[in-house]
């Protein structure tokens, strides 16, 4: 039996399927090898049109379209009408073999270009894991100023606030924080942290967990900290709860102690992780 010709569109759709692979293909080498951007988004530009055109003749060509209404025959076939039936099917049976080829050439062409656009997430960097959630403070580190000065409690007036780092690693932006000294008696520490002050000195973090902003202002009438990005606001005798404001995270405490000169020094990290609260950590 003679073998029906190959459909000419059915070609130029599995040739825009190879293009499709090769382009995809193409992309994912150029962006490894650090190639130029526009080389990367041509590469992906022909990818995409050439896998558009290809589904575009696969659905035009071989997709079952249009209206057939046929009146009933009797159900008796005469021996023509058979034979043209088997003879057919047996003609679909290869048209169906060909476009098989075609969809699995589209299938590899998709999965292609998903895979080049999933390489350009390694441009983001290595996970941060943890790091997000700890800072340069420790168990011992004295608090000093951004020229390394140390701190002793005495060395603020009551109601007075100082920026201070961790000794050593005064680089960091989360580990900046906000040393304020209290009256006495005005504080209410929250359970737990009974003697994370030292003779009035609170500190807090100086990183807004509304949008990173520094919350460098305070306010020694009313003993609240603002943010002057959206104006939260946070009552420093309450654990630095939000109470004004987009802010929802009170500021994280870091627990103080004295050395054995009589410098200020932290216990510990701070209560919670430092920042906004877009990174779904709870205070």
């Amino acid at each position: 039996m003679a073998r029906d010709p190959i459909d000419p569109v059915e070609l130029v759709a599995l040739g825009a399927a190879g293009v499709t692979v090769v382009g995809g293909l193409g992309a994912a080498v150029a962006f490894a090898r650090d190639s130029s951007p526009q080389l990367q988004g041509g590469l992906l530009g022909v990818a995409f049109l050439a896998f558009a055109l290809a589904l575009g003749l696969w659905a035009v060509r071989a997709m079952p379209g249009g209206t057939a209404v046929e009146e009933r025959e009797p159900l008796a076939s005469a021996p023509a009408d058979r034979r043209a039936a088997v003879a057919g099917f047996e003609r679909g049976e290869r048209v169906l073999g060909r476009r098989g080829v075609l969809i699995s050439m589209l299938g590899l062409g998709a999965a292609t270009i998903g895979g080049a656009l999933l390489v350009p997430i390694r441009a983001l960097g290595p996970n941060p894991g943890r790091k997000l959630l700890r800072t340069p403070w420790r168990r011992g580190r004295r608090l000093v100023t951004d020229d390394g000065r140390p701190i002793r409690p005495e060395d603020l007036a009551v109601d007075g606030v100082l920026t201070v780092f961790p000794e050593g690693d005064q680089s960091p932006g989360d580990a900046q924080t906000l040393l304020i000294r209290l009256p006495d008696g005005v504080d209410r520490p929250r359970a737990g942290r009974q003697g994370w002050s030292v003779q009035g000195c609170v500190a807090y973090s100086k990183v807004c967990t509304h949008a990173g902003c520094p919350v460098g202002l305070y306010e020694a009438d009313s003993r609240r900290l603002v943010c002057p990005c959206h104006q939260s606001l946070f009552e420093v005798t309450d654990g630095a709860r939000p109470s004004f404001g987009p802010a929802t995270r009170s500021l994280p405490q870091l627990p103080l102690g004295l050395d054995e000169d009589g410098h200020l020094v932290a216990r510990g990290d701070f209560s919670d992780p430092v920042g906004p609260g877009w990174w779904g950590l709870s205070s």
